[in-house]
């Protein structure tokens, strides 16, 4: 008799392999085989084997979307595992259970059990189920809004999967790292790792994971506005879901086509959409998945105008985000019931919202510590809710508040590094008010300061002096956007004099206040497309230089004098590039024989021996620019970010250079720890980047970052001849102990008054970030020279 059920138990288990390499289209089949095994192992007395067999079917109910039924058979698992004393299984069933409540949104209770599961793993020697239980906790990590956390759990389970050969559990950790680079705004990225888990999850003939691979590309695309890709990769995993019965994936594709039809103004059908994800949310008991389908009808409502029922479910979304403890949906509802409220006029309300939304989010961005790139792309992609709440303070009437919110907003992760850097990380008492912290901050202004901040087509400008009132205006660009502006300023820039093409953005950005001006010396925090704006040279009378916040211009200009170094100069020029070629052999960069003019010139100016040629190999000129108060570089900048091409490092001249043996990057400047008081950038594009809420992201702030307390850059590549013009009159100026700022004004009088680079492209690129620095260099040439004539 047992030996024939032993035959019947060995077809199912046939059967049940079967049904797996099918990538879970039988699940309805393998839950009957499991129920009857089940049966037998009851029967039989294999009371380890009951205990597998119940996770099994617990495994398969969560495949399925029934959470609630999966739980109680985990619990039923480990209540066999802990009595038949099977750690590895008490370890599995930990694992299990943490998965099901992070699925029904009880991150917390998830989070316990994976702790429990990975201790487990480690104490039994489970690599594999090590692996998993890093991937749980990455997940309830990123749900709780630790994305730092997360991704450093992520490629430990990445790494193991690798070391035991387990493809699978590759493809789910690169689709795991996607979702939480999308959770930080960081898109091409996301698309990246969930490719990486497709091409995977195609290869091991997973359906159920090439439909969800799917649904997480096609929520990138539609992130970075491909709304018809977006489309065809979420009808793709709607399909699949159907295919194999996941009602849970099924209800994620339904709600992410109405994201799609939402950004394409089909609001009708997105409310469509996200009434079947809702209606499959609740049917399997998914509390977090709830909450997303109410945060997007809350959503549609309020883009339909229909805002009582708008509130109604972003009030619901709410609440079910505080009950996972999901800070992040918490600062989206929080937002987008601020927006509710402030278009029903309820301000008080609106701003409410909007604080508590910010304080999600800035708990979310402590969290990532160190880590500016992700805390760049996050606060970019979450910009929209400090623009609204610094808005809704001017419609209350309260200007040196919505400064204040505005200022919260700008260049916060450079903020961050900056307060390390000067060893000022103190956090404000909350004790502080907005005018305390706004009289603070006019504290440490060295000059007259217009803090601006976009919204539309208006400008809004608040004028800032030590021991003043703030002053507000505002501007509306007329005939077009800042971004249209800047677009028709560098297509015209090869005009004539001040008076073309420069003159509309004078009229925008310097107008409006100059009235109000008082001096010859300006300090501008620009925002959105401004930030490339060429503004040391919109006036001839008066001098400007840009900080990307008031912040960081107090951290700057606040650091001791023994901070920055005030003597040694390096000056870079011309390096070796013969080297570095295409595939073909053919040369990557020409040589610039002015920048080496250059750099000799300036070298015979300030008595310093420049590096040239082999010389000035990317080693090299890390080391000495940790303590040089001086950092002059002339040579090729990339067009994108303005990093610079030295020479390869000498340990790799027998080999084809990579790329990291030449190229200065941002990551490379940020590793430093500089003493610099001034760093000129006499590169093609120095001060270009991408434009985010940070400000210009480019090789500029990587040295401020690092600790220079001002940068001279180019926006655009400019003549060789003239570059050593403008420079020999910049030089002359600095070393009379004239300031950076007057130094660049005179140097840009020189060249406008010059018949041969008096054009706008010739002298207008500059632009000076940071303090007005000045230097002692000791008696010069130039002054010997003088001296000598007079006797």
């Amino acid at each position: 008799m047992v030996d024939r059920k032993l035959d019947v138990l060995e077809r199912h288990m046939k059967e049940l392999s079967v049904a797996r390499k099918e990538g879970n289209r039988r699940e309805e089949e393998a839950i009957r085989n499991y129920t009857e095994a089940l049966s037998i192992f009851k029967e039989i007395g294999l009371r380890a084997e009951e205990g597998r067999a119940f996770g099994h079917l617990g495994n398969t109910h969560h495949s399925l979307g029934n959470f609630k039924q999966a739980i109680e058979y985990h619990n039923q698992n480990l209540s066999i595992a802990k009595e038949v004393g099977d750690r590895a299984g008490v370890g599995i069933a930990y694992c299990n259970l943490g998965s099901a409540y992070n699925s029904l949104g009880n991150f917390k209770q998830a989070l316990e059990y994976q702790q429990q599961s990975l201790g487990i793993a480690k104490e039994v020697g489970d690599r594999a189920g090590e692996g998993r239980a890093y991937c749980n906790l990455g997940n309830a990590y990123q749900s709780l809004g630790n994305f730092k956390q997360a991704i450093e759990y992520h490629h430990q389970d990445l790494s193991i999967a690798k070391e035991v050969g387990n493809r699978a559990g590759e493809g789910r950790a690169y689709g795991n790292l996607g979702a939480v680079y999308h959770s930080l705004g960081d898109f091409k990225q996301a698309i990246a790792y969930h490719n990486q888990d497709l091409s995977i999850a195609k290869e091991v003939g997973n359906r159920a994971g090439v439909g969800i691979a799917y649904g997480n590309i096609g929520s990138a695309y539609n992130s970075l506005g491909s709304f018809k890709q977006a489309l065809e990769y979420h009808q793709q995993s709607l399909r699949i879901a159907k295919e194999v019965g996941d009602r849970a994936g099924k209800g994620r594709a339904y709600g992410n086509l109405g994201n799609v039809y939402q950004s394409l103004g089909n609001f009708k059908q997105a409310i469509e959409y996200y009434n079947q994800d809702l209606s499959i949310a609740k049917e399997v008991g998914d509390r977090a998945g709830q909450g997303r389908a109410y945060g997007n009808l809350g959503y549609a409502y309020h883009k339909t105008g229909e805002l009582v029922n708008a509130l109604s479910f972003n009030e619901q979304f709410l609440r079910i985000c505080k009950e996972t403890g999901d800070p992040i949906g918490e600062g989206i509802a929080c937002y987008r019931l601020g927006l509710d409220h402030d278009i029903l006029g309820s301000l008080s309300k609106a701003l409410h919202y909007y604080r508590l939304s910010i304080s999600c989010y800035d708990e979310t961005i402590r969290d990532l510590q160190s880590e500016d790139a992700w805390k760049i792309s996050f606060r970019d992609t979450n910009q929209s809710v400090y623009a609204a709440l610094w808005r809704a303070l001017l419609k209350n009437g309260e200007v040196d508040e919505a400064l204040y919110a505005a200022e919260q907003g700008r260049a916060q992760a450079l903020t961050d590094i900056l307060k390390v850097r000067y060893h000022a990380d103190e956090e404000p008492s909350s004790a502080v008010t907005t005018k305390d912290t706004i009289s603070s901050l006019l504290e440490y202004l060295p000059s007259q300061t217009v803090f601006t901040a976009l919204d539309g087509n208006t400008i809004s400008f608040w004028m800032l002096r030590r021991g003043s009132e703030v002053t507000f205006k505002q501007k509306e660009i007329e005939n077009g956007s800042a971004d249209s502006l800047m677009r028709t300023t560098f297509k015209e820039q090869i005009g004539g004099g001040i008076c073309n093409c420069l003159k509309p953005l004078y009229d925008v950005l310097i107008g409006p206040i100059a009235d109000l001006l008082q001096g010859d010396d300006l300090i501008f925090v620009p925002d959105g497309s401004f930030c490339l704006a060429p503004f040391s040279a919109l006036s001839d009378t008066v001098r400007i230089r840009t900080v990307p916040s008031l912040t960081a211009l107090k951290l700057i200009t606040g650091a001791p004098d023994a901070f920055h170094s005030k003597s040694e100069v390096l000056l870079v020029g011309d390096p070796w590039l013969k080297e570095i070629t295409w595939d073909t052999g053919e040369l990557m960069y020409k040589q610039l024989p002015c920048a080496k003019k250059e750099v000799e010139m300036i070298g015979k100016l300030l008595q310093t021996e420049p590096l040239t040629g082999r010389n000035a190999a990317k080693a090299e000129v890390l080391k000495r620019t940790m303590s040089a108060a001086l950092i002059h570089i002339a040579a090729h900048g990339d067009a994108k970010f303005g990093e610079i091409v030295l020479a390869p490092n000498l340990e790799r001249r027998s080999q084809i250079p990579e790329e990291e043996d030449y190229m200065l990057t941002m990551s490379d400047v940020h590793a430093l720890h500089l003493q610099a008081r001034l760093v000129v950038l006499s590169c093609a594009h120095s001060g270009q980047g991408e434009v985010k809420s940070e400000g210009v992201v480019g090789i500029a702030r990587a040295f401020l970052c690092a600790g220079a307390r001002s940068v001279l850059v180019s926006l655009w590549a400019i003549d060789d001849e003239a570059t050593l013009l403008f420079m020999k009159h910049f030089y002359q100026h600095l070393a009379d102990r004239k300031s950076a700022s007057l130094a660049l004004h005179y140097a840009m009088k020189s060249a406008r008054e010059t018949k041969q680079y008096s054009a706008i492209k010739y002298w207008a690129p500059f632009v000076l970030i940071g303090d007005d620095v000045t230097f002692e260099f000791g008696q010069h040439e130039h002054e010997k020279n003088e001296t000598a004539s007079k006797k």
